[in-house]
């Protein structure tokens, strides 16, 4: 997938790690770059298009799809975290639902929308931001890591379904990244213009899944260690 002359939707894209695509993209030569956010207004990068773009909401998505119809690829990055236990009484589900809608739902609800219109500007590709946490737990990120384990089976899942209209379909996997989001987490982050830029590389060669730090090559690799990553500590 050339990112040179390309149109590209990128959710959550008013800031953080969405911004550094959006940037990344302008740069690379892509043609147009539609700027999703829940309020537009938040959308302050020139030379982009700011779309509202809730994407826990399938008329939003919907509206998108139609405004937005000359897009060949579909950057899916908004997301959101929480920190309270699954097993607290009081609002543990409650957390959980409110993580799933965005992180798993959202995904799906853009990829609903834009799925016809990739297919009618000849495939293109769909983009999938997950995490080193699709794949291993801690104890303060258990409704997010449970939301991108799923978002990884979903990305698993669309690209059987979108291989036939010959959408390449890209899962991102990286620990933290320097954005608002982890502004509170004392730990290694890698640089969201490095995960921008490894991202566009690893689309322009045509791969399926991009381990785009040292910590998610790490984790990954931890799925081999005799007591596997996935299973926590013993």
């Amino acid at each position: 997938m050339k990112i040179q002359g390309s149109t590209v939707l990128v959710t959550g894209a008013n800031r953080g790690l969405g911004l550094a695509f959006a940037k990344a993209l302008l740069a690379a030569g892509a043609r147009k770059v539609y700027a999703g956010a829940r309020d537009p207004s938040t959308v302050t990068l020139a030379g982009v298009v700011p779309v509202k773009l809730d994407v826990t909401r399938p008329e939003d998505a919907a509206a998108a799809a139609a405004l937005a119809s000359d897009v060949d690829i579909v950057i899916n990055n908004a997301g959101i975290t929480g920190g309270i236990p699954l097993l607290d009484a009081r609002e543990g589900q409650h957390d959980l639902r409110r993580i799933m809608e965005t992180n798993l739902y959202g995904i799906h609800n853009v990829s609903v929308a834009f799925a016809p219109v990739l297919k009618k500007n000849g495939g293109g590709a769909l983009v999938n931001m997950l995490s080193a946490l699709s794949w291993i737990s801690l104890p303060s990120t258990s409704a997010y890591s449970v939301s991108k384990a799923a978002a990884w089976a979903l990305t698993n899942s669309l690209r059987n379904e979108l291989r036939e209209q010959g959408t390449q379909v890209l899962g991102i996997h990286a620990g933290y990244i320097d954005t608002d989001m982890v502004s509170h987490v004392d730990a290694p982050k890698a640089s969201p213009d490095d995960i921008a830029q490894r991202t566009l590389e690893a689309l322009e060669r045509g791969d399926s899944e991009i381990l785009a730090d040292d910590t998610a090559k790490q984790v990954k690799a931890g799925f081999n260690a005799p007591r596997a990553a996935y299973l926590g500590a013993a």
